[in-house]
C-alpha cells in the first residue's frame, strides 16, 4: 500500500508542525488533529492512508482513539503508528494490544519514520 495522506495526531502543536512540514518536504499530503476526539472523526472523514498518533492528549487519549478507530468497520484497516512520550515496555504492550502497527518514542527520528512509512 503506498501511503499518501497521513493523519496526524497530536495536542502539541510544535510537535503537529514538525511532522507536518517534515512529511510535506517528502511528499506526503497531511491532515491534522489535536485530539483523539479529533482523530475519530478525522479518520472517518479523510480516510487517510495512515495516522501517527499520540498518546496524552486531553479527553480521549491516544490509546483510546486507537482502539475506536481500530475496530470501526469504516476505519479498522488505516494503519497506526503511534509517536508518544511513553517509553516504557508496558506502554509499548498496551499500545500494539488497542490496534497499532508500530511504536515510536519521542523524540521520533525522523529518517526512522520515513523508513517505517515506506515500508508499508
Amino acid at each position: 500500500m503506498a501511503v499518501k495522506k497521513v493523519l496526524v495526531v497530536d495536542d502539541s502543536a510544535v510537535e503537529r508542525q514538525v511532522l507536518t512540514e517534515f512529511l510535506i518536504k517528502n511528499g506526503y499530503d497531511v491532515v491534522t488533529a489535536d485530539s483523539g476526539e479529533d482523530a475519530i472523526e478525522k479518520a472517518r472523514s479523510e480516510r487517510p492512508d495512515l495516522i501517527l498518533m499520540d498518546v496524552v492528549m486531553p479527553g480521549i487519549n491516544g490509546y483510546q482513539a486507537t482502539r475506536t478507530i481500530s475496530r470501526d468497520e469504516a476505519t479498522r484497516k488505516i494503519p497506526v503508528i503511534m509517536c508518544t512520550s511513553k517509553d516504557q515496555p508496558t506502554d509499548k504492550i498496551w499500545g500494539m494490544r488497542q490496534g497499532a502497527l508500530d511504536y515510536m518514542v519521542k523524540p521520533v527520528n525522523l529518517s526512522d519514520l520515513l523508513a517505517r512509512i515506506q515500508s508499508l
